[in-house]
């Protein structure tokens, strides 16, 4: 690749953070819960959705995606925790967020692990507004099992996802860059899977600039 074409690539880059930044500064709203795909709003922009393993940071992320304390918390109530929650970005609206219901419950009754694989699997399936996935991993403890569910769901739905290390913050550096190889090495095994594997800390703000431009880029899709 010449200079000039990096220098390209670099203008672009900057041009799409910057526009992330105004975007997601600007109106982000709740707008619903979905506990069955009829209640799903209607196919009118393109969407982005989040999953992860419960107490994977996926709140923490949204809000630090969004610059605001507790967005995420409208939906986090009783009786909602199997839902799909959708979030308006921009005004007028240009595309949405949707918070899927955490997986790897330790102690969920069977029905209920079925219900929300139900929901999920339907909902990836048939929507196709849906432009890509972020799979949200725990840096302290790297692909799980059930991590690997939700990959190889998304797989068979032939959804798009990125992988996104959470907590980054919360181990050594030589740890996580271990984490960060390992987790390169299980992208590279499915045929979905967006062969970047981006680092983030909620906390620090670490990545997170950088995950809003790929979030909007894929939004535009």
């Amino acid at each position: 690749m010449s200079i000039n074409e990096d220098q390209f690539e670099a203008a672009q880059l900057a041009e799409l953070t910057e526009r992330a930044r105004k975007l997601f500064s600007g109106p982000v709203t709740f707008l619903k819960s979905a506990p069955e795909l009829k209640f799903l709003p209607d196919p009118i922009v393109n969407e982005v959705a989040f999953a992860g393993r419960s107490n994977v940071g996926k709140s923490s992320l949204l809000n630090a995606l969004v610059g605001r304390k507790a967005i995420a918390r409208t939906s986090v109530t009783p009786g909602r925790t199997q839902e799909l929650n959708f979030f308006d970005v921009g005004e007028p609206l240009k595309f949405r967020l949707v918070d899927m219901p955490g997986y790897g419950f330790a102690k969920a009754p069977p029905k209920v692990v079925e219900t929300w694989r139900r929901l999920v699997r339907d909902f990836l399936r048939g929507r196709v507004e849906l432009k890509r996935t972020l799979v949200l991993i725990d840096s302290r403890h790297g692909v799980k099992t059930v991590d690997l569910e939700m990959m190889k769901m998304l797989d068979e739905a032939a959804v798009g996802y990125r992988i996104v290390l959470t907590k980054a913050d919360k181990i050594k550096a030589s740890e996580l860059e271990a984490v960060h190889a390992a987790t390169l090495v299980e992208a590279r095994k499915h045929p979905a899977a967006f062969p970047v594997v981006h680092i983030t800390s909620s906390e620090k703000g670490l990545g997170i600039e950088e995950l809003r431009a790929a979030v909007l880029g894929d939004a535009e899709l």
